[in-house]
């Protein structure tokens, strides 16, 4: 990892003693306080966040919008396809970031983000949207997964859990407002002005990427040629190093896949803004993401993630006998600050079991976890919703579920080597 006071030269290799967990987390009077706050992770995270709100702003309008082109039985595809099509991306993602670098990889995203806004308004059908909803799913595939090896080649160990906190902080300020402009835009003008606006965040974000200088090292840098993309299903899908932090990475996302299916029509059925509940909770979880890094730096990653799978489950359960406006909008302020708990640990958990030469197959196989997780909330929340406001709990409590066996895993499963 590039030391964070020379990123003019990111050619530079990485002191081997960044990846020892133990080193990642020494007190601040053992470590000097190198600072992370430079000029590329500005330009990083100010693209970042305009990216997730090309992406977002979309979201609790979408359900409404397939239920008007007839496809009203294929809601729980609006995630599912989204999340398949990330997850199958992540393969050539994390290949790709290791070896053609990061920056190429975030900019695909954007341009992929950039055409889908486009694409929403000229395929109007209801497979048209459901091709594009996949499409779109690439964008995801690809970004984050070069963003966060950009991060950790920026980011000084010692301060790792600190620095994801902040960038997944100024991440979801765009989920937290994005989704508040696309239902404004659909309150008065036509749906089609929402997707352009999208577009054009994708836009902002591309300019921005310009500006990045490449942190993978010149000498591991290959110019993009098509055998790139052939990949070995047995030693490139999969980082058998981040394995522990995968599977509880996917048993706690499976809640966020229910919310984003299910919420709209439940929020519509108590008679709240749909945009609401995710408003909600990612502002509750902008704080804690800063002192829950801050915190798994001094007290380990797994410590931590056990304390957000309980909030998890609480944050369900709420949901789950949510009768009422305030009841729903504290579950979403419990489930915010799960989020902002896991999120910003696991990812620095996955990057303290990886190796500089792996790191962004480690990082892709956290993504793939990340989809896989998600997909499966998507998918049978809305079975188990079958368009019944009798069903609404059981979706929710689904989540307790997934977050309980998530909790056990944590406690018990866990090899020595995965307790950082």
């Amino acid at each position: 990892m590039s030391d964070i006071t020379n990123t003019s030269a990111p050619e530079s290799t990485t002191p081997s003693n960044n990846n020892n967990p133990q080193n990642a987390r020494k007190t601040p009077e053992n470590v000097p306080k190198e600072t992370f706050y430079t000029r590329q992770f500005g330009l990083l995270c100010l693209s970042s966040f305009l990216f997730f709100c090309s992406f977002s702003m979309i979201l609790v309008e979408l359900p409404a919008y397939l239920t008007k082109l007839g496809g009203e039985a294929y809601k729980g595809y609006i995630i599912a396809l989204f999340t398949l099509a990330a997850g199958l991306s992540r393969p050539f993602s994390g290949k790709l970031t290791d070896t053609i670098g990061r920056t190429p990889v975030i900019m695909f995203g954007a341009i992929v983000c950039f055409f889908a806004g486009f694409l929403y308004t000229w395929l109007i059908t209801v497979f048209g949207f459901l091709f594009i909803r996949f499409i779109h799913g690439m964008s995801t595939g690809f970004t984050p997964t070069g963003t966060a090896a950009y991060v950790a080649d920026v980011v000084p160990a010692s301060r790792r859990g600190e620095a994801m906190g902040i960038f997944g902080l100024i991440n979801n300020i765009g989920p937290a407002l994005a989704p508040a402009l696309g239902s404004f835009i659909v309150v008065y003008y036509p749906i089609d002005y929402m997707f352009y606006c999208s577009a054009v965040f994708a836009a902002l974000s591309l300019i921005l990427l310009s500006r990045l200088k490449e942190t993978l090292p010149k000498e591991k840098r290959q110019p993009f040629r098509w055998s790139l993309l052939k990949i070995n299903p047995r030693k490139e899908i999969i980082e058998p190093r981040v394995i522990a932090p995968a599977i509880s990475f996917l048993l706690l996302v499976v809640p966020f896949g229910i919310v984003l299916t299910i919420i709209p029509d439940f929020s519509e059925h108590l008679g709240v803004f749909k945009s609401h509940f995710l408003t909600v909770f990612t502002l509750s979880s902008l704080g804690i993401r800063f002192m829950a890094g801050k915190v798994s730096d001094r007290f380990g990653r797994v410590q931590v993630i056990k304390v957000g799978s309980v909030v998890l489950f609480t944050a369900m359960a709420i949901v789950g006998f949510a009768t009422s406006a305030w009841m729903l909008l504290t579950g979403a302020v419990f489930f915010g600050i799960a989020v902002g708990i896991i999120s910003p640990t696991a990812f620095a958990w996955t990057i303290d079991l990886s190796d500089d030469a792996g790191r962004g197959k480690a990082l892709a196989t956290l993504y793939i976890a990340l989809e896989a997780g998600i997909g499966l909330g998507a998918i049978f929340s809305a079975q188990i919703f079958d368009n019944n406001p009798q069903n609404f709990p059981w979706a929710f409590w689904m989540g307790c579920g997934t977050s309980l066996v998530a909790f056990i895993y944590l406690q018990f499963g866990l090899r020595k080597q995965d307790i950082v």
